[in-house]
């Protein structure tokens, strides 16, 4: 299998979860923001990632979004299941997976890419990384007002999420879609110190999700415990 990303995108290191989960070999290949687009609209109609190409007899050609790769993983390769057994249960985790995507995974897109900008620029201040910032921001117009917006949501996210600290997942009593999502999503905030020192159960979740996944842990958590 060949999954096409952006190698630093949150979202697809939620793919990455999954097929690491599901130890399915796969090679990846970076494409480059803003040039992207030349190999994604013929093969999906759209410009987002990821995108996972099965490459096997069979297999649908092209899956775009990280929802419906995991989807299409869960039922190429059941064992070990992201599903729960319990239909209320999956109803919930599928909830959180959606919202957590819609909302969160946005909310930590505009923090992430505002402090790279300002206070966490020594972070990479290589010029062609800043370009890729700068082109980030103008794409989804990040801004004083949509930075303050996101920074609430995420206040919200970790109000709601707090019951993590006490618990292994998410929701049952193992690993699921949410708790894939939740470690992808918010991984990016173990870069920023605001996060890292007020929420370190997050991030101790976030790093016992991606040993599970055998998943290299992102930037940031190496200097966690």
């Amino acid at each position: 299998m060949l999954l096409l990303q952006f190698s630093t995108s949150h979202y697809c290191r939620k793919a990455r979860l999954a097929l690491g989960y599901k130890k399915i070999s796969y090679q990846v290949q970076n494409l480059t923001p803003g040039f992207h687009a030349l190999k994604l609209k013929p093969l999906t109609g759209l410009t987002t990632l990821p995108v996972l190409l099965p490459q096997q007899e069979g297999q649908p050609q092209v899956i775009a979004d990280s929802s419906n790769i995991f989807q299409f993983l869960e039922s190429y390769c059941p064992e070990p299941p992201l599903s729960l057994s319990q239909p209320q249960q999956q109803t919930q985790a599928l909830l959180l997976e959606d919202w957590l995507d819609e909302s969160i995974g946005t909310a930590t897109r505009f923090v992430y890419y505002d402090y790279r900008s300002h206070q966490g620029k020594q972070i990479d201040p290589s010029w062609f990384s800043q370009l890729v910032i700068q082109v980030v921001r103008r794409q989804y117009d990040i801004n004083t007002a949509s930075v303050q917006l996101a920074t609430q949501r995420l206040e919200r996210a970790f109000d709601v999420l707090k019951y993590w600290a006490n618990q292994p997942y998410l929701v049952g009593d193992r690993l699921s879609f949410a708790d894939l999502t939740a470690a992808a999503l918010l991984s990016p905030l173990a870069l920023v110190p605001q996060y890292r020192d007020r929420y370190p159960w997050i991030f101790e979740r976030i790093r016992e999700v991606h040993h599970l996944c055998h998943e290299p842990l992102p930037p940031g958590l190496t200097e966690i415990g």
